[in-house]
């Protein structure tokens, strides 16, 4: 269960901005964000690994195509024995826009019920499987959970003001793209008011727990933190950190894609 937050043609230098964070069970085995040595073609993918379903949660390829997924959230509908969902990911990743799209239409109810988002970054769609709506995520500040695309949840609100505020203001000065102070968004571990939560099926306690953006449990929390900005000549430079079971940064790393397309 996923977040992530967009700002599009909203930076003068940067008119793509994305903050997204991986939530996960802990248990459950990843390689961290990588160059995947067995796709040698122009659809190279970087891209973290789930090493339970071997699928991906979000990544790139090296002409600059975009893909995340997050998990819709419906436990009273999960059904275990539908097919895993990061392989959606990875379909949208060397397919074309098309392909992917009448592919989502035809197959979405082999899934249990996900968002993606998938395109060229300058040009990214949101898929969503519950109500089968497709939309392009136009100029602006754009949020996605585990519901529909720009939700009201509390901690959507909260992420999309301070990156609003973030990119406003760094948009007025003469320094560079803070992304200290994206990955500090990404960070809060601030929990929504129990009158202010959504009810998506799960107890209150659960509910309460994943109504922050970073998420802290023994059992469940954010695993990664991704930063990825285009500036205004296509370059598109990937901040990657992974979390330990207590929340703590593990491991840092950053990739350098300069499409020869745009």
């Amino acid at each position: 269960m996923c977040i992530l937050f967009f700002a599009i043609n909203q930076h003068p230098k940067y008119p793509v901005v994305i903050c997204a964070n991986r939530d996960e069970f802990h248990q459950r085995p990843t390689q961290m964000m990588h160059w995947w040595p067995e796709l040698e073609d122009q659809s190279r993918l970087l891209a973290g690994k789930d090493l339970q379903a071997g699928g991906t949660w979000l990544g790139l390829n090296q002409l600059g195509r975009f893909g995340a997924l997050t998990n819709f959230r419906q436990p009273q509908l999960l059904d275990k024995n539908k097919k895993s969902r990061g392989d959606i990911v990875l379909q949208a990743l060397v397919k074309t826009d098309q392909k992917i799209s009448a592919q989502l239409n035809e197959s979405a109810h082999l899934y249990n019920g996900f968002n993606i988002v998938f395109g060229q970054l300058n040009k990214l769609i949101c898929f969503d499987s519950v109500s089968q709506k497709t939309q392009v995520l136009t100029t602006g500040f754009h949020s996605l959970c585990n519901g529909a695309l720009d939700d009201i949840w509390p901690k959507m609100a909260l992420g999309q003001q301070q990156l609003t505020d973030t990119i406003k203001l760094s948009a007025n000065a003469e320094n560079p793209l803070p992304i200290n102070d994206l990955f500090a968004i990404m960070q809060n571990n601030q929990q929504a008011p129990v009158e202010t939560l959504p009810n998506t099926g799960l107890s209150l306690d659960w509910e309460q727990k994943l109504s922050s953006i970073f998420i802290v449990s023994p059992e469940y929390g954010t695993r990664t933190t991704n930063i990825i900005v285009q500036d205004n000549h296509g370059n598109i430079t990937v901040y990657d950190r992974s979390y330990n079971v207590k929340g703590k940064c593990s491991h840092e790393q950053h990739f350098e894609i300069t499409p020869s397309i745009n």
